[in-house]
């Protein structure tokens, strides 16, 4: 016996998970998003997110409210009468009449080990503290910001080169898997529930533009890890010298590199190599504003960096 099931969620990282609950035969009552956004250069386009582009393939209702704010909104869902609410990444914070307006509540996938990085970054987070394991956790979601009791649990190792978009492709797939297996269980009554320890508890803030920029006066894992933990997206960036000035650049790939030196200073070689604070670190993949995303050599080919450059 299928649940029904409304599904909440926004970005290409929850997609998984609503096609994994729809092949499983579940009953999709309807699907909720956020509404489409100006996208495009010039914004003028109104762009459907990637779960709202998804539920209409699967022929599935779409529902976009701003928030819960209105009642009409909050007796909307309420009369899908749904067993369960599925929630992955839907990008607000549900007030309590959503929460409980399911008659099994809402479960949600968080791609950390709660309590560790609860909030809106824990991908991004764990790689920048230099964390090696994360994971996907179903939990029964409640009024706090990811505070209910866990149910089901998957450890993902992260590698020391491995990016914020490289974890983020793996750990949706778990997370599809993890959320399938968890409705199969609370089907059948046997999902169990552990509350979440009361030490350890971290919180994964929204990545915010005034911290993106490379500081090379850190040591070089830090710096390392920043770098990765903010590739592909917003992508950490430093400012070259050229011939007309300095131009900004992002780094979407680094590993760490052998030399020391003024920390922002370009060693010799190979290929881009700059001192920290201790330690230096290699710039792997390099995109000017506007441009195509180049590995170090390519990028030397028409930004030429000297030993002795200083990057700011």
């Amino acid at each position: 016996m299928a649940l029904r099931i409304i599904f909440m969620g926004t970005p290409a990282f929850s997609v998984p998970t609503l096609r994994a609950l729809a092949e499983a035969g579940h009953e999709i009552a309807a699907v909720y998003t956020q509404p489409p956004r100006a996208a495009g250069r010039r914004g003028l386009e109104e762009v459907k997110s990637p779960v709202h582009q998804a539920a209409e393939l699967l022929g599935i209702p779409v529902r976009t409210p701003l928030n819960f704010r209105e009642e009409e909104d909050r007796a909307t869902f309420r009369v899908l009468d749904a067993d369960v609410a599925v929630v992955v990444a839907y990008g607000l914070l549900l007030p309590e009449a959503i929460l409980t307006g399911a008659r099994l509540g809402a479960y949600n996938g968080h791609a950390s080990l709660l309590p560790r990085w609860r909030g809106a970054a824990p991908l991004q987070r764990a790689i920048m503290a230099g964390d090696a394991e994360t994971g996907m956790m179903v939990m029964r979601m409640e009024k706090g910001l990811d505070t209910g009791p866990v149910a089901l649990s998957e450890r993902v190792a992260i590698g020391e080169n491995m990016t914020a978009g490289e974890l983020h492709d793996r750990m949706m797939h778990v997370g599809a898997r993890l959320m399938a297996e968890a409705m199969v269980r609370l089907e059948a009554g046997d999902l169990p529930l552990t509350p979440q320890a009361e030490e350890g508890v971290t919180y994964a803030k929204k990545i915010e533009k005034s911290e993106t920029r490379i500081d090379f006066s850190r040591p070089a894992k830090e710096v390392h890890n920043h770098i990765r933990g903010l590739a592909p997206f917003p992508g950490a960036w430093t400012e070259v010298p050229t011939g007309r000035g300095l131009d900004r650049v992002k780094v979407l790939e680094s590993a760490l590199g052998e030399g020391e030196g003024r920390a922002g200073t370009v060693l010799e070689g190979p290929g881009v190599t700059i001192a920290c604070a201790s330690g230096a670190v290699r710039l792997l993949k390099l995109q000017k504003a506007g441009g195509k995303a180049l590995d170090a050599d390519d990028f030397l080919r028409g930004t030429p960096l000297p030993a002795g450059t200083v990057l700011v």
